[in-house]
């Protein structure tokens, strides 16, 4: 077995780093990877760029290196974060002119989460406003404290506009590689992952493969989830045709029998046949988790309170943007049905089926017909009319929020630590203590905390610091507690104040 490892690891070979750019929507992600496109890839005239491909290789100082195509915000959960787990190395993209935004916190998040290596391209250095200094700062309170102040997280000061500090984050993206020690094994069978996937008029099935691991050769059965077939085409990402792919290289593939998954791994296979088996078995894997999570889901949904609406709208692009955004709601605890849909005036039809199963109507951009607004008055039918989405989104949480009702919310308040006992009664005791945390508070309830597991429950009926009745005792000061409830109190317990208050659920 040792001998077979030893084999595997002396196959390694250095192979180029995988780059993922991410940033917030408008600091400059895409035009940096237009720029470092435009200057660093090779031959450039023979083909251009083939569209659909979601990767490409640029070349700087004789070293290839591989950039991911992200999505933008709306898909960021699903498409970028696949991006992400297959990647070496992340270019946080930051304006020097507008700093850390929310979705700048939010990528990294992801970067810290995945754990991979990021270099920060401090974007837009050519503007009057840009103000690095600040920028630095905002990044060390999200945790990346750059190497210029005794952190590790390299920034490269670039404007993707002019194209200043291209070469620097490029040789920076190599030096930690170099660093990363990246090696695959160029001789097993290639395996990877669905980086873009799409159906074409003229050539079917066709896929963009990011090969991880060994070598992909023109004539491989590959599969895909369901997806599976021979290789009969592949081409670079410029669209040329070449026999083999090895790792860190995009390569278009063409010859499955459907469309892969994006996201999705591959792997080489012996035999067609064996292939089609193992295809077949994933996709009755998937369809018996389908069932399972439509039963379970089901079983879920009929104890959900629900919001009925009927949605009229002045196009479809409305509707369909409605719909997207209505999705996104969270709907964990109540759900949304939408029993109709569609373009064109609030009628009185609409109202009558709105009565008939307990509907709002909202109304977008729209007219009501004078009869419907009447017969909705007599019926007591909500019509609420919107112009902007986003004001249609809030109408419908708080509709949401009502169905809801309260919830119970318990606020602590703070923690003494109990020094002495002076009285023990059937069911009060006065105790001492001092405050440790927040500040103790009279008529409040009281969990009895030992050893961290809570042992008992109460209230405190009566509070006093240096025998003086008080309403609250703050931090670092000593009291006494009449506390009523399982006299079960000892020295060392920690007595926990806290409050139940009763807050509407906001979604």
């Amino acid at each position: 077995m040792k001998q077979k490892k030893d084999t595997e690891l002396n196959n390694l070979v250095i192979r180029p780093p995988i780059v993922v750019v991410l940033g917030h929507v408008d600091h400059g992600k895409t035009t940096l990877i237009d720029k470092i496109r435009q200057t660093n890839i090779v031959a450039q005239e023979s083909g251009g760029i083939t569209q659909h491909i979601g990767a490409y290789q640029v070349e700087h100082n004789n070293k290839l290196i591989t950039f991911i195509d992200t999505p933008g915000h709306e898909a960021f959960s699903q498409m970028r974060s696949r991006g992400a787990k297959v990647a070496d190395i992340a270019i946080l993209v930051v304006a020097a002119d507008e700093g850390v935004k929310p979705q700048t916190k939010e990528v990294i998040d992801y970067i810290k989460k995945e754990k991979i290596p990021v270099i920060v391209a401090l974007n837009k250095i050519d503007k009057p406003q840009a103000n690095p200094e600040k920028v630095i700062g905002e990044l060390a309170n999200e945790g990346l404290i750059a190497e210029e102040r005794g952190g590790d997280i390299p920034v490269v000061k670039i404007s993707a506009k002019t194209g200043q500090g291209i070469d620097e984050l490029l040789e920076m993206i190599l030096l930690v590689a170099e660093m990363e020690e990246l090696k695959a094994d160029y001789q097993k069978p290639a395996s990877g992952v669905v980086i873009e996937s799409y159906l074409d008029s003229k050539r079917g099935p066709t896929a963009t493969f990011l090969i991880l691991e060994g070598t992909l050769k023109k004539g491989d059965i590959v599969l895909s989830g369901e997806a599976y077939g021979r290789a009969r085409i592949l081409e670079d990402f410029k669209g040329q045709p070449i026999e083999t792919a090895t790792p860190s290289t995009p390569v278009i593939v063409v010859g499955l029998n459907k469309v892969p998954v994006v996201g999705e791994v591959f792997n080489v296979e012996n035999s067609e046949k064996e292939a089609e088996n193992k295809a077949l078995e994933f996709l009755k894997q998937k369809e018996e988790k389908k069932r399972q999570e439509e039963a379970r889901s089901l079983d879920e949904e009929e104890k959900k309170p629900a919001l009925n609406i009927i949605i009229k709208a002045d196009v479809q692009g409305s509707l369909e943007a409605i719909e997207e955004v209505l999705a996104n709601i969270n709907q964990d605890k109540v759900k949304i049905n939408i029993i109709k849909k569609e373009v064109g005036d609030v009628s009185d039809s609409d109202v009558k089926l709105a009565d008939s199963t307990n509907s709002l109507i909202i109304s977008f951009r729209t007219n009501i017909t004078p009869l419907a607004s009447s017969l909705a008055e007599r019926l007591g039918i909500k019509i609420k009319k919107y112009e902007v989405i986003y004001e249609l989104v809030e109408g419908i949480k708080k509709g949401l929020s009502q169905l809801l009702g309260p919830e119970l919310e318990i606020k602590t308040i703070g923690q003494l630590k109990v020094l002495a006992i002076f009285r023990k009664e059937k069911s009060r005791m006065i105790v001492g203590g001092k405050v440790i945390s927040g500040k103790a508070e009279n008529k409040t309830k009281v969990n009895v905390i030992r050893n961290n597991e809570v042992v008992g429950k109460g209230k405190v009926i009566q509070l006093q610091h240096n025998k003086q009745d008080v309403l609250e005792v703050e931090k670092g000061r000593e009291a006494g507690v009449l506390f009523e409830g399982e006299p079960i109190i000892e020295e060392g317990d920690i007595l926990e104040f806290y409050k139940e208050e009763m807050r509407r659920i906001e979604l």
